[in-house]
């Protein structure tokens, strides 16, 4: 009995000891309390150019750099091009009527506390490469192929 006992510890050890090793992480080859140098930021595309939507709803993507910008409690740097009053200066497209509703539905006279950081939804492309392949099938993908099989 203690020899089965022995040889099946002996065996969990050396599973347990072989798994670790096969482990893959993105930290690479870095311990886990060691600190890795990042890679640098790609730069953002700053092109002004507005990008097509993959889906209905899907918030647009922001076409201009946003470094730097301010995005706090006190100032929303957005809104100073964005902002339904200031649109006709700035040229800018206004932020969506639902972004002065509340969760209720009824409408506020100024942007709503839920849709106040900008970048919770919205965010600025950059040209990388891609990490892991992308199978993602726009909408008017996937209705140009329901068309094509009737």
């Amino acid at each position: 009995m203690k020899k089965r006992f022995a040889l099946c510890s002996l065996l969990v050890l050396l599973s347990l000891a072989q798994a670790d090793n096969q482990v893959a992480t993105l930290r690479g080859s870095a311990e886990l309390l060691d600190t890795a140098q990042p890679p640098a930021m790609a730069d953002e595309i700053n092109n002004d150019q507005r990008r097509v939507r993959d889906y209905p709803m899907a918030a647009p993507t922001i076409p201009h750099k946003i470094a730097g910008y301010q995005i706090d409690l006190k100032v929303n740097k957005c809104l100073s091009c964005h902002n339904r009053l200031r649109v006709a200066d700035s040229q800018a497209p206004m932020i969506s009527v639902t972004h002065f509703m509340n969760r209720d539905g009824n409408f506020l006279a100024d942007v709503s506390p839920n849709r106040y950081f900008c970048t919770q939804c919205h965010a600025s492309q950059q040209s990388v490469k891609l990490l892991i392949e992308n199978d993602f099938i726009s909408m008017d993908e996937l209705f140009l192929k329901a068309g094509a099989s009737h």
